[in-house]
């Protein structure tokens, strides 16, 4: 399956008082790949939602190599390892140029968006990310 890369800069608010970007941020830099990548194969997360589908993260182990700092230019992968009726597995990572600062193994699961109960993901989204 092919990788999705999403260009972002630091800017201060993702940074602490030193210009080093806080831990919690490469999490939200990863959502924001996952919803860009999504959106990319043509499944907006707020439309998803609307039609009684929603991604929720159920598992990641994340490595910190190196330090994202204030102004980096960095690229914010997103590629599917498997794909199931229910669950998702993916592999992201982070760079700043080539040098890997983090990467992570993010399981996720779809639920109805009223019941918040595991529920398949719609049959045309599956295609879309097994074919990715």
């Amino acid at each position: 399956m092919s990788e999705f890369r999403l260009p972002l800069r630091v800017y201060y608010e993702d940074t602490d008082s030193g210009g080093v970007v806080y831990h919690a941020n490469y999490l939200k830099f990863m959502e924001r790949c996952r919803c860009e990548w999504l959106a990319h194969l043509g499944f907006d997360v707020a439309t998803l939602e609307k039609q009684g589908t929603q991604f929720v993260v159920r598992e990641m182990h994340i490595q910190l190599h190196q330090p994202a700092r204030l102004f980096d230019s960095l690229q914010v992968s997103c590629q599917a390892l498997q794909v199931g009726k229910v669950k998702l597995q993916l592999e992201q990572a982070i760079y700043n140029q080539k040098q890997l600062l983090c990467e992570a193994r993010i399981k996720l699961a779809t639920l109805d968006s009223s019941s918040f109960k595991l529920a398949a993901m719609p049959e045309s989204l599956r295609c879309a990310l097994q074919q990715e």
